[in-house]
């Protein structure tokens, strides 16, 4: 069974973002790039689904980037895959032009599961995972918290707004990844050296125009600072003037 797991290299959620000269990026200098926490659960599923399979299975790992992805694609390597694909670009692009560059990839491949996080922690869009699924046929299950694989047959939980469902479906089948699905490895010593030696592949991503344009990047507005009406129930009618004339949320 070959598994391929998509990983994005994130800024980390802790690192203090600046926006850079150009104004549509940020400025990487200083900036800690990580694995995007999402996809450390599909890493997870993914070696323990190897772990349960036959000894010729595969874990993949496949990224779209620059040659500064290599140390997050080693991170993913030293918790268990067996090799890397990275795909090189240096182009910024949307979803739907990423998803085509890792569907020609993972066709190539003939994967027979993808997982994906649900969303990446940089633009937030939670769409690559399943345009890449609708791109190469496949089934697709997302923001699933329990995965069940038997034979051909997917039975798989996933969240949905106030509650969860389960799914069935069959392989080949895209799988994108929440918080719960599992509890990530940490990368063992052991783990960490043999990553020096397993293989990070290199090849030109397919090339395709995005059809979104970042005309700007901007920070927040810093928020404005609060005012005290009062301090009993005598404030209530002027608190409720200033919502509904000032704030317009009533």
């Amino acid at each position: 069974m070959k598994i391929a797991v998509c990983v994005s290299n994130v800024p980390d959620t802790a690192t203090k973002i600046k926006i850079g000269a150009d104004e549509k990026s940020i400025d990487p200098s200083g900036v800690t790039f990580i694995i995007n926490p999402y996809d450390e659960y599909g890493i997870e599923e993914a070696l323990r689904i190897k772990e349960k399979s036959a000894a010729d299975s595969e874990v993949i790992i496949v990224t779209l980037g620059e040659d500064s992805s290599k140390e997050t694609i080693r991170k993913a390597l030293a918790m268990g895959a067996d090799r890397a694909i990275l795909l090189k670009s240096e182009t910024r692009r949307d979803s739907v032009s990423v998803a085509k560059a890792l569907a020609d990839e993972i066709k190539k491949l003939g994967c027979d599961i993808v997982f994906f996080g649900k969303q990446s922690v940089d633009y937030d869009n939670s769409a690559t995972g399943q345009i890449t699924a609708e791109l190469l046929g496949y089934n697709c299950v997302s923001v699933v918290v329990s995965l069940a694989i038997n034979g051909n047959k997917v039975i798989a939980e996933r969240e949905i707004e106030g509650g969860r469902e389960i799914v069935e479906t069959e392989l080949p089948v895209v799988i994108t990844a929440q918080k719960g699905l599992n509890e990530p490895r940490y990368a063992s010593l052991k783990g960490i050296m043999a990553a020096k030696k397993k293989v990070i592949e290199e090849k030109p991503a397919l090339e395709s125009d995005s059809s979104v344009e970042i005309l700007r990047v901007r920070r927040p507005a810093d928020k404005k600072a609060g005012r005290i009406i009062g301090t009993d129930s005598s404030a209530v009618p002027e608190l409720v003037r200033l919502l509904r004339e000032e704030a317009k949320v009533i």
